[in-house]
C-alpha cells in the first residue's frame, strides 16, 4: 500500500473512530435519561407541551401559576418525603463541558441546544404534576446537553432544577443551583429572589439581606424586598447579641479554668467596653470578687 493509501486509511479510521465516539455519547446519555425518569427523548410524559417555538424562546422558568410560585419559595406543598439527603449524581463540570464542546460544530451546538429545549419541556410538564424529582432529572440532563455558551438557556434550567429541589426539600442543593442561574445571568430576579428566600430559612440572615438589597437595585418596586429590608436588620441584630453572650459565656468558663490554679476567678476581673470602639478592656479588681 502506498503512503497516500496509508494515510487516507488512518484518516477513514480516525473519522469512524470520532462518529462511533459520538454515537455511543448520544446513545448512553438517552439511556441515562431513560432509565432515571423512565421516558424516551422526545417522548412528551401525559400532558402536551407547549409549541416548540415558545419553549426556545420565552425566557421564564417553569412555575405554572402565582400559587405554585409561593410554594416554590418557602418549600410549602407536597415533598418527595421531606429529606435533606442531596444528591451528588447532578453535578455539572462546566469546564469539563466546555472542553468537549470545543471539538463540535455551530450545527451540532445549535442541535444539542434543541434537545436540551426538549428536555426542559419535559421537565417543565413533570414539575406541573407534581414530579418533582423526574422533573429535576430531567433538567439535569438538559444541563448536561446544553452548550455552555448558551447563558440564558443554562441559566433557566439552573433556576427550574432549584425550584424542583425547594419542593424535595434539598435546600442547600437548591442554593447551590440558584447560585449558579444567578452567574449565567446576573439579573435573573426569580433566580436571586429564590436564593434570598431559602438563605432567610437556612438562617443565613446577611446572605439573604445582601440578595434582596440586589433585588431592589433590579427592581425598587418589589415588595418581597421591601419588607425583607425592613425585617431582617432587627433580626440579624437579635442574632448578634445572642451569639455574643454565648461567646462571653464561653470565654468566662474558659477564663476558670485557667485562673482556678492560682486561686482566681473571672470575677476578680472586671470587663469593660469602649463605646466609641466597641472594643473590650479586663482589669484586675484588687482584693475583691471572692
Amino acid at each position: 500500500m502506498d503512503p497516500a493509501s496509508k494515510d487516507q486509511s488512518k484518516a477513514d479510521t480516525s473519522t469512524s473512530d470520532e462518529e462511533r465516539f459520538e454515537d455511543a455519547n448520544e446513545k448512553a446519555v438517552d439511556e441515562v435519561i431513560e432509565q432515571v425518569t423512565g421516558l424516551s427523548v422526545g417522548t412528551s410524559p401525559k400532558t402536551n407541551t407547549s409549541s416548540s417555538s415558545e419553549q426556545t424562546d420565552k425566557f421564564v422558568d417553569c412555575r405554572s401559576d402565582p400559587g405554585s410560585d409561593e410554594e416554590a419559595l418557602t418549600g410549602k406543598g407536597p415533598t418527595a418525603g421531606g429529606s435533606s439527603v442531596e444528591h451528588e449524581d447532578d453535578y455539572i463540570d462546566d469546564e469539563s463541558q466546555r472542553d468537549f464542546e470545543k471539538s463540535l460544530s455551530e450545527e451540532e451546538k445549535l442541535a444539542n441546544k434543541a434537545k436540551a429545549e426538549e428536555l426542559k419541556a419535559q421537565g417543565n410538564d413533570l414539575f406541573k404534576q407534581g414530579e418533582y424529582q423526574k422533573s429535576a432529572d430531567m433538567y439535569t440532563a438538559a444541563l448536561r446537553i446544553c452548550p455552555v455558551d448558551f447563558n440564558a438557556e443554562r441559566s433557566i434550567l439552573y433556576a427550574n432544577r432549584a425550584a424542583a429541589k425547594t419542593k424535595l426539600n434539598f435546600k442547600p442543593s437548591a442554593i447551590d443551583d440558584c447560585t449558579k442561574a444567578i452567574e449565567h445571568n446576573p439579573k435573573y430576579l426569580k433566580a436571586l429572589l429564590r436564593r434570598a428566600t431559602l438563605y432567610e430559612e437556612a438562617d443565613k440572615l446577611d446572605e439573604s439581606l445582601e440578595d434582596f438589597k440586589q433585588i431592589l437595585e433590579l427592581d425598587p418596586d418589589n415588595a418581597e424586598a421591601r419588607a425583607a429590608q425592613a425585617r431582617l436588620p432587627p433580626k440579624i441584630q437579635e442574632r448578634n447579641e445572642r451569639m455574643k453572650e454565648e461567646m462571653m459565656g464561653k470565654l468566662k468558663d474558659l477564663g476558670n479554668m485557667i485562673l482556678r490554679p492560682f486561686g482566681l476567678s473571672t470575677q476578680n476581673f472586671e470587663m469593660k467596653q469602649d463605646p466609641s470602639t466597641g472594643s473590650y478592656s479586663i482589669n484586675f479588681k484588687s482584693g475583691g470578687g471572692k
